[in-house]
């Protein structure tokens, strides 16, 4: 594939003198546990072609949300950097979810809302609640998107939110969630049944990113990935699918350049029209980047 511009859906910072994400202390990422600015970013994407970026938040701690929506969307408002929009952080099953969004509801570089459903502290059906889904038809009348990052075997959970929502438009981040292990197949058939019912609602796009944070650090090959990628690929079609590259979570496992280049290498035989699409027209279209 010829070099292209390249939008990047899932580019995270974080800085931990201003921020505390709880979640660092699990086991296993010790390599998170430093900050990680735009300049670490531009560094590690240098080869990469990224001409734009869409921040997503990166699960900090809940009394500090306002204060990240406020630091990323005036990161946004500066020419020296790639971000041309950003998907906040929030709580959509408190009752407070439609005042702490009223800040921001004008910011033109406000694209969406994510709260991580996968945590260990957050039950499945916790986005099926009466008040979480009405919090997230309120995305749908500001025109903001949701993003659906959760267990693998909950797909079908996302499949009733979505329903319920219809006027929203929503992303399934990092594939689905769905491991490349071998060993960690138990929910495969859960997560295909969801993710082609999701494929069959509109306003659902799938968000091609981090699943290399699923493979064994050190020995993978492009190869591995292929399986999973190309079912969300013909699942959603090339219209519905877009690059993320979930830096520098990726890390755990890949470079940015080597995750970058194994989809590159996955997606090879596709057209350049598909190409194109993926890394770039489809979120320059429905983040409406181009309109800022």
């Amino acid at each position: 594939m010829e070099q292209i511009s390249v939008i990047d859906t899932h580019q995270h910072l974080w800085d931990l003198d201003l921020f505390q994400l709880p979640w660092l202390e699990l086991p296993g990422i010790s390599s998170l546990r430093r900050s990680f600015l735009m300049s670490d970013y531009l560094e590690a994407t240098q080869n990469c072609g990224i001409t734009q970026t869409v921040y997503m938040e990166v699960n900090v701690h809940p009394d500090l949300q306002r204060q990240e929506a406020r630091h990323v969307l005036a990161l946004c408002s500066q020419a020296e950097n790639p971000m041309s929009g950003a998907v906040i952080g929030g709580m959509p099953g408190g009752s407070g979810f439609g005042q702490y969004l009223e800040e921001f509801a004008e910011n033109p570089f406000l694209k969406g809302v994510r709260t991580v459903l996968h945590d260990p502290d957050r039950p499945q059906g916790m986005c099926l609640k009466p008040q979480f889904k009405e919090n997230i038809k309120l995305l749908g009348e500001m025109g903001l998107s949701f993003d659906l990052c959760m267990r693998p075997g909950e797909i079908k959970d996302a499949v009733e939110l979505v329903d319920a929502c219809p006027s929203t438009r929503f992303i399934v981040d990092h594939c689905g969630n769905m491991s490349v292990q071998p060993h960690e197949q138990d929910s495969r058939s859960d997560w295909e049944q969801g993710m082609r019912l999701l494929a069959e609602r509109e306003q659902v796009m799938c968000k091609i990113s981090g699943i290399v944070v699923t493979a064994t650090p050190g020995v993978w090959q492009p190869i591995d990935l292929k399986e999973n990628i190309d079912f969300c690929l013909d699942t959603f079609g090339e219209d519905r699918v877009f690059f993320g590259g979930d830096w520098p979570v990726c890390t755990l496992s890949a470079t940015y350049d080597s995750w970058f280049n194994a989809l590159k290498w996955i997606v090879r035989e596709r057209s350049s029209t598909f190409q194109q699409k993926l890394f770039h027209d489809n979120a320059q279209a429905f983040y409406g980047l181009n309109s800022l």
